[in-house]
């Protein structure tokens, strides 16, 4: 990994705290599913649910600390690709709507989980333990 400077540095750690906040959120909001059943859900839809439940806080936990930076990062691209499909294509939401965001937020999340792949996770994290 080629050095940083140290502002580098600090908005690559700014950005893995606040897209690992982003999922953490993300995640809480789904942990209901695993108690009741909305009325209506397919089981397809329950199943991926509880599944994102799990798999937003592992992703969200390495960019956190820095470990599989890259990997956690394709990883939580792939959910937010389903994401923006889910939201536009089966909700019909669009970019933006008029009372709250629409797809444009995991669009602006994916942007920051492909500088996090492209770029590495900066000097202060687990992936970079070691090196100077």
């Amino acid at each position: 990994m080629r050095a940083y400077t140290k502002s580098q540095n600090i908005s690559l750690f700014v950005l893995r705290l606040v897209s690992a906040a982003i999922f953490y959120v993300a995640a809480y909001y789904k942990f209901p599913f695993w108690s009741e059943t909305p009325e209506g859900i397919s089981p397809f839809m329950l199943f991926t649910t509880r599944f994102l439940s799990i798999a937003e806080p592992l992703g969200a936990t390495a960019l956190l600390i820095g470990f599989l930076t890259r990997l956690a990062a394709v990883g939580l691209m792939i959910i937010l690709l389903g994401a923006i499909y889910v939201s536009q294509f089966v909700y019909g939401i669009g970019f933006v709507t008029p009372t709250s965001a629409g797809w444009n937020l995991a669009l602006a999340v994916f942007a920051g989980c492909f500088v996090l792949a492209a770029f590495g996770p900066g000097k202060w994290s687990i992936d970079n333990r070691g090196r100077r």
